[in-house]
């Protein structure tokens, strides 16, 4: 029973790799726009999730579901300094639960919930 689902895993690590390959040049390239273009947005102290996300620009979100389906859990550093240079700290602990999160780097999440934080308001 065990060797028949060694096939099974080898191809689905194979295909986890193969899109972190695909997707790791646009991933940089997408961070080092966001670093240069996207300026410090001023959230006050008290600010909750739904405030953050509501004053975050999509190109943000979309890079954090980026480096979540690039790098998997290894994103969550990198993830947490660049929330951190946007000024967007009450983001960093979500993201951080979602990139360490196994399953979750197929589903973007973050850009999900930008989108229900301007549905919902």
């Amino acid at each position: 029973m065990p060797n028949e689902l060694w096939p099974l895993l080898y191809s689905f690590i194979l295909l986890l790799a193969t899109i972190s390959a695909i997707t790791i040049i646009p991933t940089l390239l997408l961070l080092a726009w966001v670093i240069w273009q996207v300026k410090k947005i001023n959230l006050s102290p008290d600010a909750d999730f739904m405030t953050a996300m509501r004053a975050t620009p999509l190109v943000i979100v979309i890079l954090l579901d980026l480096l979540d389906l690039t790098f998997n859990f290894m994103s969550a550093p990198i993830s947490w300094v660049i929330l951190t240079y946007l000024g967007l700290q009450p983001l960093r602990g979500v993201t951080i639960v979602e990139d360490i999160l196994p399953g979750t780097e197929l589903i973007p999440t973050m850009t999900v919930a930008w989108v229900a934080a301007r549905v919902w308001k």
